[in-house]
Parts: structure tokens; sequence; C-alpha cells
């Protein structure tokens, strides 16, 4: 048994003897790996993630985490009434996280108010952390924005936002968790 770091993920390996010579199967993209494994001739190679691939745990296991309104919302694709969450007046400095896995998503730096009764924002804390994905639900065409780490459905992102990127990020509160950092 021996630890590898990638970047801040830790692994533990595991060397395993196999009785089969060839298995193939799609390998998951690293950093966001629990378990891999690496088949040759003569040995598998087994490595687990000491994170918790929040990608793997099922509606079971996010029912007993998350509230039915957060549930709704997260895993569901749901929208919370406007002006209803605990964000989306909020005007405090800090990082808005994703409530299921703590990735952070984006600052009050980009929050503004869009009268539209939804935490808006134009900007994520980084482009990797979330993902775009076409949404044609509801008779409509919109762009859906999710949790790059976790799959979890935050909102959704329009094209009449400020400058400078012009994009208004509108994210459900029940979707986060806020983070204050304190100006001195």
């Amino acid at each position: 048994c021996w630890t590898v770091w990638l970047g801040s993920l830790e692994m533990v390996c595991y060397l395993v003897p196999v009785q089969f010579s060839r298995v193939t199967f799609p390998m998951p993209a690293l950093p966001h790996i629990s378990f891999w494994t690496i088949f040759n001739e003569e040995c598998q190679i087994q490595c687990h993630s000491q994170k918790q691939d929040h990608k793997l745990m099922s509606n079971k296991e996010w029912k007993e985490k998350l509230s039915p309104e957060e549930y709704n919302v997260l895993r569901e694709k749901g929208t919370e009434p406007a002006f209803s969450g605990k964000y989306w007046d909020f005007k405090d400095r800090g990082i808005y996280k994703c409530l299921c896995c703590n990735s952070e998503l984006f600052s009050s730096e980009t929050k503004f108010d869009s009268d539209t009764g939804w935490p808006s924002f134009y900007s994520p804390i980084k482009k990797d952390n979330i993902k775009e994905i076409e949404d044609l639900s509801h008779g409509m065409q919109r762009t859906e924005v999710i949790c790059n780490n976790c799959d979890a459905h935050l909102g959704h992102v329009f094209f009449d936002g400020p400058q400078p990127t012009g994009l208004r990020y509108c994210i459900n509160s029940a979707s986060l968790n806020f983070k204050k950092i304190n100006v001195k």
C-alpha cells in the first residue's frame, strides 16, 4: 500500500494480483475520481480517494443529507420561489459555495441586484467549478448551471447581465452555503 498526492487530493493505492489478463472500462477524469482501476497481465492497481465523491452518492443518501426543498432544487432541478431564498438580498462579503460538496462557486464581488428575486452573479469564481448545459425543459431554451464537482443543479445563466461579462448567473439560494470574509 502507498499514498499518492495529486495536488490536494490524497490517494491510497493498493497493488492486488488479478486472475485475468484483459478488462476495459471508461476511466473517470482526475481529480474527481474516488475509485479507479488499472489492469494489465500481472496486476491490478486500485486507488481510493480520501475525499468523498459526491457524484457517486445515491438518491437515498442525498435525501438523508438535504432538506426536502434542497433536494428538490439540487437533485431534481427544481426552483425556489422568487424572493424567498436567504441570499437573494444578502449583502455580506464572502464566498458562495455548493451546498452539496462545498466547492467554491461565486464571490460576493460579482453579485449584483437583478430584481429577479434570486441571487445573481456576473461571473463564477472559476469557470471550471461549474458546468453549463443546454436546458430545453418547460418549453424554453435556457442554459442550466450545475456544480462541476457533484452535478448539483444551481440555476441558469442568461445573457442579460452587467458588464464586464454581460452574463447573469441566476442561482437558487437553496443550492448555496455562504462563507463570510472578515474585512478589517
